[in-house]
């Protein structure tokens, strides 16, 4: 089972029965493995690992597999992540390791058995390259592979090219797991079962009409339930807020968020909704809150990769921010803007509710949309046109009235002219539309009829 380095220059290697062992080197000492004893002494490791990812498998004592999809993304990149685990490991463990980074646990175990360097690390590039170079001895069936030497094959890339259906008409069921091993075909690392009901629920006896005492649950069930979710490395992007009152009836709403919530967001956002129906008018809890019920759902085992210079407490703190205003003002009330197509700027933008994923946009933005009003766009576009009162002089724009005072045009371009949309009956309403830049500020406006309308200020 293991060898140490004295062993390995006198000719013993893994997998020898002990009566070859002896025979190369009669002076080997053989210790009777104890694998309660090795589980004991490796358990230190486990834990310091699944300090850093609480979803860790361990296939024996002394070889553990944990998948590091999602805490690459919570710590910032693969390299600080593997620095973070190694750094450990090493604390408890001392130089006695090595570490192999995969697709699949199958790779990351031959990484790991070629890591060299100090820390002793195998990270694979191209797991396919990597596979294919790999000896057939990796599939670890030795009648097996003692065939396929005979014939021949001496990588998994050598198998892997071999039609499927022959290798298992002619090896059964050991050839088929042999055949998908060398395919890449690897199983994922599925350390704990997630249960299907992971809601928690809080009676409350006598019911509780006081907002405060309200707040208070809410934060300890919110608590409750983050920490329930938390040995399955998994958090909740969306949570099911249910109220029972006294009377029985049942008030629910579903809370959303970009990032999976933790355990001060979800309460803040249950204070919020409960303030909503304790003080709300036509759907208030009557009688008093008799049960609080919270349902996990779209769960995610990843966290958010922040950017370079990406402040994570005031970004969390923002969030929380345009939150609260939601929930004061409405969901329709607080509007989220994404660029789309269109000649004119109030066609540019189309919005959607905050921290809501946008639709797919009516027009396209990447279309040439010919006549449309050069760069740079206006900053501030009203809903409607507004009146300008602009001087002309042998049409050049000369000057604007601003309030109660008149702004000379420092310089100005245009015209572009804009046609009604005729061919869907809109009629031939033509526009000219100008650039004009003042000391006070830059202005598109849109003459029609002899009019002049403001249509955007730019920053």
């Amino acid at each position: 089972m293991a060898v140490n380095a004295l062993a390995v220059e006198a000719g013993v290697r893994l997998g020898m029965h002990r009566r070859e062992a002896e025979g190369i080197c009669p002076t080997v000492v053989t210790v009777v493995g104890d694998p309660g004893a090795e589980a004991a002494r490796f358990e230190p490791v486990v834990t310091a690992v699944e300090s850093l990812i609480p979803r860790v498998e361990i296939a024996i004592p002394g070889l553990l597999f944990v998948p590091i999809t999602g805490a690459v993304g919570y710590y910032g990149g693969e390299r600080a992540l593997l620095d973070r685990m190694i750094e450990e490991v090493e604390s408890v463990a001392g130089d006695g390791f090595r570490f192999g980074v995969a697709g699949g646990p199958f790779l990351a175990h031959r990484a790991a058995e070629l890591a060299a360097g100090h820390p002793p690390l195998r990270v694979i590039e191209d797991d396919a390259e990597f596979l294919a170079s790999l000896d057939i001895g990796a599939v670890d069936r030795e009648e097996l592979v003692a065939t396929f030497r005979w014939l021949g094959i001496a990588t998994l890339g050598d198998l892997a090219r071999l039609p499927r259906a022959v290798v298992v008409s002619r090896f059964g069921a050991e050839g088929m797991a042999a055949h998908r091993l060398a395919a890449g075909e690897d199983r994922s690392v599925l350390p704990r079962a997630i249960p299907a009901d992971l809601g928690v629920e809080e009676r409350f006896s006598p019911p509780l009409t006081d907002l405060e005492q309200a707040s208070f649950a809410a934060r300890a069930l919110a608590n409750r339930l983050i920490e329930s979710l938390r040995p399955y490395g998994i958090a909740p992007h969306r949570v099911l807020v249910e109220a029972e009152a006294t009377d029985g009836s049942i008030r629910a709403r579903t809370w959303r968020s970009a990032d999976p919530f933790d355990d001060a967001a979800l309460a803040d956002r249950i204070r919020w909704q409960l303030r909503a129906w304790i003080e709300g008018v036509g759907s208030e809890i009557r009688g008093g809150l008799r049960a609080l019920r919270l349902d996990p759902t779209d769960l995610s085992g990843a966290g958010r990769q922040m950017s370079l210079h990406e402040d994570a407490r005031s970004a969390a703190e923002t969030h929380r921010a345009l939150v609260e205003v939601q929930a004061i003002v409405g969901a329709d009330a607080l509007l989220h803007a994404e660029p789309q197509g269109g000649r004119d700027p109030n066609e540019r933008v189309s919005w959607h509710r905050w921290d809501e994923a946008p639709a797919a946009p009516v027009r396209d933005p990447d279309a040439p949309w010919p006549g449309r009003i050069p760069s740079p766009s206006p900053a501030l576009v009203p809903p409607s046109p507004r009146p300008l009162t602009v001087e002309w002089d042998g049409g050049m724009p000369t000057r604007v009235r601003l309030g109660s005072r008149w702004e000379p045009v420092l310089s100005w371009a245009g015209p572009w002219r804009s046609v009604g949309r005729w061919w869907v009956g809109g009629g031939n309403d033509l526009a000219d539309r100008y650039q004009l830049v003042t000391s006070a500020g830059a202005f598109l406006c849109e003459v029609r009829a002899g009019t002049t309308w403001l249509v955007g200020i730019y920053d």
